[in-house]
C-alpha cells in the first residue's frame, strides 16, 4: 500500500466553513470593538478558537472565545455545504481499504455537527481541538492521530487547506497535500 492513512482536516478542507468562521470572528470582533482585516487572515483562518480569541484580546479572551464558540456553531448548525469531490474520495479511500482520521482546530461539537454529512464515512479516529495539549499550528493534533491509528506518520498523508494546519502536518512527519482553490485531490493524486 502506498500510504498507511490518510489524515483530513475538516473545515475548507471536507466543508466549506472557511467563510463562515470568518463572518463569525468579524462579527465577534466588531462586538468587541477590534478592526479586523486583511492582515489578520493568517491569525484566524486554521486557528482555534483559543488560539483566535487571545489573538483579538489578549488580555481577556475568555469571552471572546465564549462569543467565536457560540456564534460558529449557530453558523455550523445552520447548514455547511460539502467541498466537491469529498464524498468521492472518502468513499475512494474506503474502497480502497486506507484508514481515514479527521484532524480538526474546530472543537467537538462542531465536529460532531459535520460528521453526518459526509455520507456515512467512517474515519478511524477524530481529534477535535481541545483533545490534545496544543491545537495546531503545533504538531500536537496530528501526533495524536497518528498514535490512535498505530501507524507511521512518514507513511501517513495529510490532506490541508491552510498554512496553519499545513505546518501541523508537517511537524508531525506527515507527507502534505495541499488543497488550493477547495479543489480536493484524487486518489491517484494522492498516491503520486
Amino acid at each position: 500500500m502506498w500510504c498507511d492513512a490518510v489524515l483530513f482536516d475538516m473545515d475548507g478542507t471536507l466543508v466549506d466553513t472557511e467563510g463562515l468562521w470568518w463572518e463569525c470572528v468579524a462579527l465577534v470582533a466588531a462586538e468587541f470593538g477590534v478592526p479586523l482585516g486583511e492582515a489578520d487572515v493568517p491569525h484566524v483562518y486554521g486557528r482555534t478558537i483559543a488560539d483566535t480569541a487571545a489573538y483579538l484580546a489578549p488580555g481577556d479572551a475568555a469571552p471572546v472565545a465564549d462569543r467565536l464558540g457560540e456564534e460558529f456553531d449557530l453558523r455550523v448548525a445552520a447548514g455547511v455545504e460539502l467541498l466537491p469531490g469529498a464524498l468521492e474520495l472518502l468513499a475512494e479511500l474506503g474502497d480502497a481499504g486506507i484508514p481515514t482520521a479527521l484532524v480538526s482546530a474546530s472543537p467537538r461539537s462542531v465536529v460532531d455537527r459535520v460528521l453526518p454529512l459526509l455520507d456515512g464515512h467512517e474515519f478511524k479516529t477524530t481529534v477535535a481541538d481541545g483533545e490534545t495539549a496544543r491545537g495546531k499550528p503545533h504538531a500536537d493534533p496530528y501526533v495524536e492521530a497518528v498514535a490512535r491509528l498505530g501507524v507511521v506518520a512518514a507513511r501517513c498523508v495529510a490532506v490541508e487547506d491552510s498554512p496553519t494546519g499545513i505546518a501541523a502536518a508537517r511537524a508531525a512527519g506527515c507527507r502534505v497535500f495541499e488543497v488550493r482553490h477547495g479543489r480536493l485531490p484524487t486518489l491517484r493524486e494522492l498516491a503520486d
